[in-house]
Formats: C-alpha cells, structure tokens, sequence
C-alpha cells in the first residue's frame, strides 16, 4: 500500500492524528458511546496509548501515506474549575473537587481531544470560492469535558496552518443545542482525485429550528449531536454552494445502539462511501442526491444488517476505519484489531469487501486498544485535510511526521508519560505538573509556539 498523490494539482490527503495526552483515563463521560460507559472506572496506561497512536501513524507514514500529528490539550484544566467557584493554589482546587465533584474532575482530566475528527470541520482549496483551506473548530457543546477544547483546538489549528494566503479560520458555531457542532466526525468530503471538486456529505442527528423535515425522527435512548442547523452553518462559512453539499440524517435507531457519529457507522473518501445498511434514515434519497451533485460516479459499498448487526458495527468499530487511496485506484481500509475478535465482522471484511466487486484492495489492522476501551478508533484519530504542495510547504512548525520525528515523539512519551492511570489518580498535584512540563516541551519540540493557557499567561 502507499498513499496517493494527485500530479496534476499536487494535492494530498494528510491524515493529522491527535497525541493521546498524558492524563488518558477512564471516567465514562460519553453518554451514548458504549465503550466508553462500560470501560468507565478502568486503569488505563497513558504511555501506551500514546505509543499505539503514534506506532500507527509511523506505519501509514512508511507506507507512503502523508501523515501529520497534533498536540493534546493542557489537562487537567485547572483554569475551568477556578471558573466553577474553586480556588486557591492548583493543589487546593484538585483536592476540593476531589472530595466535592470528582465527576467534574474527571471531565477536566478528559484525555478526549487525541480524537481529532471532531477537532472542526474541513475544506479544501479546490472547493472553496477563494481557494484557502477552511477550517472551523467544533464547538462540542453536547458534553462538559469535549466543550472545554474549542479554544486551545483554535489555536492550534491557526499556528499550523498560518498563512492567511493559503488558509482561513472561521470562529466556532455558538456554543447552544441548536448548533451543536462534532467537527468532521459528521462530514465527509466524495470526489474523483483530490485536487478535483468533490461533494461535501454533512449528516445530523436532529433538526433544532422550523418544519423538521418529512419521516424525521429523533432518537430515544441516547441524545443527537449534530444539529442540521449546525452543518449548515459551518457550510455557509466556507462558502459551499447547495450544489456542493449533501444533508442526510443518521439513522435514529443507529444512534440508539450507541452510534454517537457518522464515522462509526459509515466511512467515505474518494468517490467510494462504505456505509452500514442503517446509517441513514433515508438511504436511497442520501445516495440518489450524492449521484446527481458528484460529476464522479459514486461507488457505494453497503454492508447490510444481515452481515453486520450494529451490536457487531460498535462493537468492532468496522466502520470507524481509515479508508485511504493509493495510486493505482485500489484502496486500503484500517481496522482496529477488535475486528478480529468479531467473526462476523471478519468474515464481512474478508468475504464481503476484499472479494467484493469494489476498490477494497487491502485491510491492515491496527492495535489501538487505548483508545478503543474509550470508543475511538482508527478513523477518530485523525483529521483528514487535503493540501496542495504550495498548502504544505506553508505550514508552520514540525508537524509533518518523518522518521527523526517519530523517534523524538516516542522518546518524548517515555519520558514523561506514566504507564497507570486510575480515576483515583487525577487528583495528584504532581500529574498536573508532569502534564506541564511535557506540553510545554511538545511545543518546543513541534516548533508551534505558546498554544495552551498556561503559555500565554
């Protein structure tokens, strides 16, 4: 496998994949995301986590696919509970919510931004009327401990991607119910070749505003996180034309089985959309619409319920894999190991899409368990943004990963990351120190500058 180039534009997909932080844990705060409730109150291994993620993304990076890496943020973040009426010096305030709001503790030692597809919401050059790359950051509004990253998420993004001739940075939506916002987790860009105009595909779980839309329907066992409103908007800001974008609902019931997003039931990239039989609550007129905006032909590839319960799609994170394109047209999938575990999963993936008549050339399968026991997998990892060659040579610092890179990073993790981490553990001043000192290390040696509040001053 190796990843693809378009010559004619120079354009490339660079996977940019979140660095597991140093307070990963287990608390089971994602309401809806099954692994993460049955994994709540877990010891988890930081260093691991941080190793597995970055093993990854050296692997695809030998294999000729662009790969970039992004900071965690600064956690715990003493900051937010100063703001919730705790004071004193920083080991006053760890204690007192300790003992007073351990849940709050837990939300604010959240190690939840590694999952950088729900870092914003991306768009090419090629698509956008004044040809920059469009970011805007997701406001993450639906819980407490993903809500406190927009802001450090901003900055980091605006200190990769600087140049304001070649990108442009969008505020977040307003942080409400009605523009709930998950970032790229809920979107997915369809095209021929890279540096070609492609079809944006937002998909929502409810409809905050007006006339819900006929046969909608909301979920009932676990909440919706992204509004139509909310995809709307961030279209709107990129200047994407309604011949540009596609509004699909997910499937409620998909939801309810604990589909929190788009990317655990359905994974696209190139003209090839892989997708569960009930990803959407209106399949036929999602793909119809596809087909009529892309100028190339769309290649659906369905797994049906028969093949693939959604018991099995959450549990194995099937579709939370990484779909990549190589340059002879094939494609290849990464999958995380748990679908090894599940024998109809892996007999799909072998029977189904290997020997089905479509691009799925090769499955690689990755151990990412870490990140797994708290419901992210291969494709949460990563934020996919697709660069010319003129967009990568303008950004800044070292982010680009390359061999030097990955053995500075992984002597970097060693150490300063512990290798046990219980809830119990959270409360430790010297973690919070420990954290410090590795962030403002990482900045130095990502060359990002002051990115994080304890930076800035």
């Amino acid at each position: 496998m190796s990843g693809a180039t378009n010559s004619a534009y120079g354009v490339r997909e660079v996977n940019f994949d979140g660095l597991v932080g140093p307070t990963h844990n287990y608390s089971g705060l994602a309401v809806g995301n099954v692994a993460s409730m049955s994994h709540g109150g877990l010891v988890s291994n930081p260093k691991e986590g941080a190793l597995q993620g970055l093993l990854k993304m050296k692997s695809l990076m030998e294999a000729g696919y662009a790969q970039g890496v992004l900071p965690p943020q600064q956690r715990p973040d003493i900051g937010a509970l100063r703001e919730l009426g705790f004071s004193g010096s920083n080991h006053d305030v760890l204690t007192r919510a300790a003992a007073d709001a351990p849940q709050l503790l837990r939300a604010v030692c959240s190690a939840s931004s590694m999952w950088t597809a729900n870092a914003g919401t991306v768009t090419p050059s090629i698509d956008a009327p004044d040809r920059r790359v469009h970011f805007t950051p997701a406001n993450l509004q639906s819980s407490f401990h993903r809500f406190l990253e927009p802001q450090t998420t901003g900055r980091v993004l605006q200190a990769i991607f600087h140049s304001e001739q070649h990108f442009a940075h969008h505020p977040v939506l307003p942080a409400t119910p009605a523009f709930s916002d998950e970032g790229a987790a809920n979107h997915t860009r369809l095209c021929g070749e890279y540096g070609e105009p492609g079809v944006h595909l937002f998909v929502y779980g409810r409809q905050a505003f007006g006339d819900v839309r006929s046969g909608e329907r909301e979920p009932k066992r676990y909440p919706a996180r992204q509004t139509l409103e909310a995809s709307q908007a961030v279209a709107r800001q990129h200047g994407l034309s309604e011949a540009q974008t596609v509004f699909a609902q997910q499937h409620p019931d998909a939801i309810d089985a604990g589909v929190f997003h788009n990317d655990v039931i359905a994974v696209g990239n190139g003209p090839v959309l892989l997708y569960h039989e009930m990803a959407f609550l209106d399949e036929e007129g999602t793909l119809d619409e596809l087909r009529r905006k892309m100028t190339t032909p769309l290649i659906p590839v369905r797994v049906p319920i028969e093949a693939v319960s959604l018991e099995d799609a959450v549990a194995s994170y099937l579709f939370n894999s990484q779909l990549l394109s190589n340059p002879d047209g094939t494609m290849t999938l990464v999958v995380p190991s748990e679908c090894q575990e599940r024998e109809a999963v892996w007999r799909t993936v072998q029977d189904y899409l290997l020997a089905g008549n479509n691009p799925i050339s090769d499955v690689v399968v990755k151990d990412v368990k870490q990140s797994m026991r708290n419901g992210g997998g291969p494709a949460c990892l990563r934020l996919r943004v697709a660069l010319s060659e003129d967009e990568r040579a303008a950004l800044t610092g070292r982010v680009l990963l390359t061999n030097e890179l990955y053995e500075d990073l992984t002597t970097w993790i060693n150490r300063h990351y512990r290798d046990r981490l219980g809830t119990q553990d959270l409360a430790d001043p010297k973690l919070a120190e420990e954290s410090l000192t590795a962030l403002d290390e990482l900045t130095q040696l990502l060359k990002i500058g002051s990115v994080y509040p304890f930076q800035l001053g």
